[in-house]
């Protein structure tokens, strides 16, 4: 058994920098020594994600990533079972948005995002200002290790 991204593109356009995040989200599958996990990675546009965000954060804007983790604290990890972590859900609009406001490439941007939304379904979070550093860390090193930087 191995791990399995599912990937859903809910809008009209062909996104091709998809097959590579998906490339580095297996590897930080990977870096994180994980195994059998399975998780949904779902492309929509901000419409989408402003109702997502209002329904279940009564946050009335869109936002550019929103993930629905199915584990928590209490869930018990079988070995050699699989685990479906959840979904993360990306704004194609507000990805693009940040990728021009930034100055780096869409992939850069949906990368980050990717890998954002990968390591909150781990329950890692940006609350304090260490969790803050010990998440992005996690990313940065996921994305410099697919040659995926700042500048790109």
């Amino acid at each position: 058994m191995s791990s399995n991204i599912e990937l859903f593109v809910q809008v009209e356009e062909e996104i091709e920098e998809l097959d590579t995040v998906k490339k580095v989200l297996m590897s930080a599958i990977e870096k994180e020594k994980l195994e059998n996990v399975s998780f949904n990675l779902i492309i929509v546009d901000n419409n989408y994600i402003h109702e997502l965000n209002k329904t279940y954060r009564h946050i009335d804007r869109p936002t550019d990533v929103i993930t629905f983790a199915l584990e928590d604290e209490d869930t018990i990890v079988l070995p050699g079972k699989e685990r479906i972590l959840g979904d993360i859900y990306i704004s194609i609009d507000k990805a693009r948005e940040q990728a021009k406001e930034y100055g780096h490439s869409l992939l850069r941007e949906l990368s980050f995002l990717a890998a954002h939304g990968f390591y909150h379904l781990l329950g890692y979070d940006h609350m304090t200002e260490e969790d803050e550093k010990v998440m992005f860390a996690k990313q940065e090193e996921v994305l410099e290790s697919y040659g995926i930087r700042r500048e790109s």
